[in-house]
């Protein structure tokens, strides 16, 4: 019998139980969506490395001596390993790699394809390991020869016999394409390959590879290995191929796996947002009900029925709201793929995990979310059905702000606790501390709400008479109510403005270094592969430039400690950077070494201590420190002779450029820029553009973010539009009793959408109070990580309050329509 119930009470209130399920089906959306997108991505992936490398048995490399060395860092292999590896049994044609940075040049003079922050532009040498097939014409063989991938010569609009541009290093260089390769789906990466003596002379260095590879003619990967490992000299490994590939994968699981985590955090937030919609819906729905569940206790239904009874209507709820959830996922899914561009060209992969996860949150947080509103309707006495004027009991606030204060206390306390940094990974007491404090300041919503909404709903009590006070006091009869929908757009506003406030900290905090420890007129840098000797020549030759200085960075183990570190002319970098120095000088000569005040204080070293530095090519060299100086964000930690560097490294690469001129005007950067005009690579800045540069970083972060906390926001606002829906329906004699005494239509509606202002401005100035608090906090623990200033955007934020009230108009359209066309006496005749 409790089934028909269940059944028949869904049939009788679609309309309700279907701005229920819209929270169901946003939450879904965003955790159906994110597991297919990652799933999708890695099946790429797979794909990809399946079929790269796949005929590798063994591949020779540079020993990673200081951790974490990557392609720049590491050292290459000489060409007579080749020699001595063509002389072990079990050896199948082995070849040398060749890989770096290089691009095609467009007609427009500008790379073809994502350069910069985008997909790589990948530059080899061409072998015939079987990665790549040749799509069109045959392999390079001279120095003016070159092959690209088809979709790099369909953008640039470029065929066989066609002559190019091609960057890599130095200025680009006149080849004719003579072949095109089928790369098939490489997550939008542009492919360009020479043959191995100009590739080397490009991108490496003559007679050296980046590694080495080869196949097996009988012996396992492992017996091939230890073959090979006896041959090679010292600094050069030798790795299986499947251990090659796994690293690969690897690499690739563990970016993905922080995609995935970063989407899943949002998917949660819109979740958490969304139960509380759910909670407050059925509340009122029992509410409303109570006659109803009165007269099924007393002819004989006992509690555990009318419990389930409930939860079997929020289990419906959550199957529909998941499986829509489901659908929505997909096309969430689709269209961060297109986002991608060519990188996510590969199609959507379905597995059984977006499946079961999203009907597991979808039916398990409604379900949640309706058990204490069920609990409560099976409290209902049976007496109750005979009276007119039964309502369902409501607990004392005294117990809620009691658990709400202390969860809130609690909650700032862990958060102090996580940004103080006292060791261990401070993001879960952080976590775990705005859950709480989120949860807590909810819990005591109904005793803020009181006076916000008394000192909110004042300006329309005056100037719209009846309407306004009417309006006023319905956002006051339930405080519960009005805090459970406000709370919704509490959390999502919260977010959106503590990554503002952040952003806003880190726009001034950038602006602040720039402006104090940049001293230079020029900064040149590249945006893909090298800054080269002739580039800097170049420089050097424009009217109006005082000093050309070339800096490098490179990576070491300093003591122990793997880290970057700057070199070049100290006396110049010194300058450029403003550095404050606290003792020695920046005369560092052939051995010496620079570090920050913090640094030095930390191992307790001091100008003249010894430090031994490992670098990558496996040397250790005993460095002096020669100055220490203060703390510099644009700098780092360390500073070491240019000669130290230059020992150490086959083939420098410059990372900047640090021009000074005569005067830094607008015809002086014009003249630099047309200098390097041959370089489409490089990028001349000052000032203004390196901090414009920082801004426009900074607030595209913030944009992707917000957007992606917008999710809860419209998730917050269905809510509003629920409440408001059941509230109208609550009050459908009150309503005909108002007519009845003469109010308009026109009153009763504007009553209706002053009160869903009134409501979602109490929950927005209640969001923005805490992420400017927590916004404030988190600046104060990154002070020493370089946000330095606080900022807060009252602009932006006068904004999402006038959103927030937009959001309240609207979400009162339909239910002050209703409320306007309810039959007068039908509605005072309502029980």
């Amino acid at each position: 019998m409790m089934g028909k119930v269940t059944l028949r009470n869904l049939a009788a209130h679609k309309i309700r139980l279907v701005l229920t399920a819209v929270a169901v089906i946003l939450g879904v959306a965003f955790v159906a969506g994110t597991l297919i997108f990652t799933d999708s991505m890695n099946k790429q992936f797979d794909d990809l490395f399946s079929r790269v490398g796949k005929n590798i048995a063994v591949d020779v490399r540079a020993k990673k001596v200081v951790g974490g060395d990557d392609g720049q860092s590491a050292q290459p292999v000489p060409a007579s390993v080749l020699k001595a590896l063509r002389g072990v049994d079990g050896v199948k044609d082995p070849q040398g790699n060749v890989n770096g940075y290089a691009a095609v040049v467009g007609r427009d003079g500008k790379i073809v394809g994502a350069g910069g922050q985008g997909p790589p532009q990948i530059g080899s040498n061409w072998n015939t390991d079987g990665s790549f097939d040749l799509k069109a014409g045959r392999a390079p063989r001279g120095p003016g020869e070159v092959i690209i991938d088809a979709g790099t010569a369909k953008k640039g609009r470029f065929s066989v016999g066609d002559t190019v541009g091609v960057v890599s290093s130095g200025a680009p260089q006149r080849m004719r394409i003579v072949g095109l390769i089928d790369t098939g789906n490489l997550m939008g990466a542009s492919v360009t390959a020479f043959d191995t003596p100009t590739a080397q002379r490009l991108m490496l260095k003559p007679g050296y590879f980046s590694d080495i590879e080869m196949g097996s003619t009988g012996p396992s990967e492992t017996q091939l290995r230890d073959r090979v490992a006896k041959v090679l000299p010292n600094g050069v490994e030798a790795v299986t191929g499947t251990k090659m590939r796994d690293e690969n994968k690897s690499d690739v699981a563990q970016i993905m796996g922080f995609f995935r985590t970063f989407l899943l955090v949002f998917a949660l937030i819109s979740i958490f947002v969304g139960a509380f919609i759910i909670f407050n819906t059925f509340s009122m729905l029992v509410a409303q009900r109570t006659r109803e569940l009165a007269l099924l206790r007393a002819i004989g239904a006992a509690r555990p029925q009318v419990t389930r009874a409930v939860i079997g209507e929020a289990v419906a709820v959550g199957f529909v709201g998941s499986t829509l959830g489901l659908a929505a996922g997909a096309g969430l899914a689709a269209l961060l793929q297109a986002q991608m561009g060519d990188a996510g060209s590969g199609g959507l992969t379905f597995t059984a995990t977006p499946v079961i996860w999203s009907y597991v949150v979808g039916i398990v947080v409604t379900v949640v979310s309706a058990y204490f509103p069920a609990r409560r309707a099976a409290k209902v006495p049976p007496v109750a059905a005979m009276r007119d004027d039964v309502a369902l009991p409501q607990r004392t606030l005294r117990i809620r702000v009691a658990l709400g204060s202390l969860l809130t206390l609690a909650g700032a306390g862990l958060i102090a606790a996580g940004l103080a940094g006292n060791g261990g990974n401070p993001a879960v007491p952080v976590g775990a501390g705005a859950f709480a404090v989120f949860i807590g300041v909810a819990m005591l919503a109904p005793v803020i709400s009181v006076p916000v909404v008394k000192v909110l709903g004042w300006p329309f009590a005056r100037l719209m008479g009846a309407p306004g006070r009417l309006a006023r006091q319905n956002a006051l009869r339930n405080p519960r109510r009005t805090a459970a929908t406000a709370a919704a757009l509490m959390i999502g506003l919260a977010l959106i403005t503590t990554v503002n406030v952040l952003g806003a900290t880190m726009r001034a905090s950038v602006d602040e270094q720039v402006n104090s420890q940049f001293g230079a007129d020029y900064l040149v840098q590249a945006t893909g592969g090298d800054i080269t000797a002739d580039a800097a020549q170049r420089l050097k030759t424009v009217p109006g430039v005082e000093s050309v200085s070339p800096t490098y960075e490179g990576t070491a183990k300093i003591a122990g400690q793997r880290g970057t570190y700057m070199s070049g002319d100290v006396a110049v970098i010194a300058k450029a950077a403003r550095l404050k120095l606290v003792s020695g000088g920046t005369s560092i000569g052939a051995d010496g070494l620079m570090v920050n005040e913090s640094t030095a204080k930390d191992k307790g070293w001091h100008v003249g201590s010894t430090v031994p530095a490992l670098f990558p090519d496996g040397r250790t060299e005993q460095l002096r420190v020669a100055g220490i100086f203060a703390k510099s964000d644009l700098i780092g930690s360390r500073i070491v002779a240019q000669q130290v560097y230059l020992r150490h490294t086959v083939r420098p690469s410059m990372d900047a450029v640090l021009v000074n001129a005569v005067k830094a005007d607008a015809p002086t950067r014009k003249a630099i820029e047309s200098a390097l005009h041959a370089y489409p690579n490089l990028k001349v800045a000052d000032q203004s553009s390196l901090k414009k540069d920082a801004r426009k970083q900074v607030d595209g972060f913030v944009t992707f973010l917000s957007i992606l906390l917008a999710m809860s926001v419209i998730i917050a606002a269905v809510g509003v539009v629920n409440t408001l829906a059941l509230s109208v329906i609550e009050r459908t004699r009150e309503i005909g009793l108002l007519r009845a005494i003469g109010i308009s239509r026109r009153q009763l509606r504007r009553m209706i959408r002053v009160e869903s202002i009134v409501i979602a401005v109490f929950g927005a100035v209640l969001g923005m109070g805490i992420g400017v608090a927590f916004g404030a906090a988190l600046q104060n623990a990154l002070k020493s990580q370089g946000l330095s200033v606080l900022a807060v955007p009252y602009g932006t934020l006068g904004v999402y309050l006038v959103v927030a009230a937009v959001i309240g108009v609207l979400a009162a359209l339909w239910p002050a329509w209703r409320a306007g066309r309810m039959d007068v006496l039908k509605a005072i005749s309502t029980d």
